[in-house]
């Protein structure tokens, strides 16, 4: 973990804000819906951090924390009606394929990941739900909100895992209220997607890794809780 890699810079608002220097390897990770124990975590590579833009690669082969069954089932074979009611843990795995671009603004309740086929031929931006990214120094924290939407390179976009987000409201992980602003939060998305806002007018998809970059390792407490996070 590179925590000598953050930097000293002014936001844009005038107040000075810690930023990773690009090359950094920090932490991913995703907590469990409504609890404080983490069930996702990823290493990953800063590619531009600032007042604007959190940028980071996933590289292929890396090292992650998944979730799965108590019983080892991988969650995507559960069927959906006790997909989230089942115990569950967590096992480590490979990022498997090609790498991703994940791209966050701060505040913001969505990230938008970036996938290529083999040979780099893109394939499409993901917009994946959740709440904003919560910094601390070795890494973002956040929370998956099920639902997502895809947004293919001619511009055109569809709603994803519509049924897990109507299942997880029905298991209660999620109440009204918070489901409300997660729709929201997609209507805003879409807006930009429409509007064809940044980052998708951004060019993102033409970027590619520094090949000096070594694959991070997957720290031994990759599940530590912070001493501070900010937002």
């Amino acid at each position: 973990m590179a925590e000598g890699g953050a930097v000293r810079a002014e936001a844009a608002a005038g107040t000075s804000a810690d930023f990773w220097a690009p090359g950094s390897q920090i932490l991913w990770r995703y907590r469990e819906n409504a609890g404080e124990r983490f069930h996702i975590a990823r290493p990953v590579t800063v590619v531009r951090d600032d007042a604007d833009l959190l940028a980071v690669w996933l590289a292929p082969g890396t090292e992650c924390v998944k979730p799965v069954l108590a019983d080892g089932t991988p969650v995507h074979v559960e069927p959906l009606q006790t997909r989230y009611t089942k115990p569950r843990t967590v096992q480590y795995d490979r990022w498997f394929g090609t790498g991703v671009l994940k791209l966050a603004r701060p505040g913001e309740p969505w990230s938008v990941w970036l996938f290529w086929e083999p040979g780099w031929r893109f394939k499409n931006w993901y917009v994946n739900l959740e709440t904003p990214l919560a910094r601390w120094h070795g890494g973002v924290d956040s929370e998956d909100h099920f639902l997502d939407i895809s947004v293919h390179p001619d511009r055109s976009w569809h709603w994803r895992d519509e049924d897990e987000f109507a299942q997880a409201r029905r298991d209660g992980l999620m109440d009204e209220s918070v489901a409300e602003r997660v729709r929201q939060a997609g209507e805003s998305a879409v807006e930009v997607i429409r509007a064809w806002g940044p980052p998708f007018s951004e060019g993102w998809q033409h970027w590619r890794p520094d090949p000096s970059w070594a694959v991070p390792s997957l720290p031994e407490d990759w599940d530590r809780t912070p001493a501070h996070v900010s937002s």
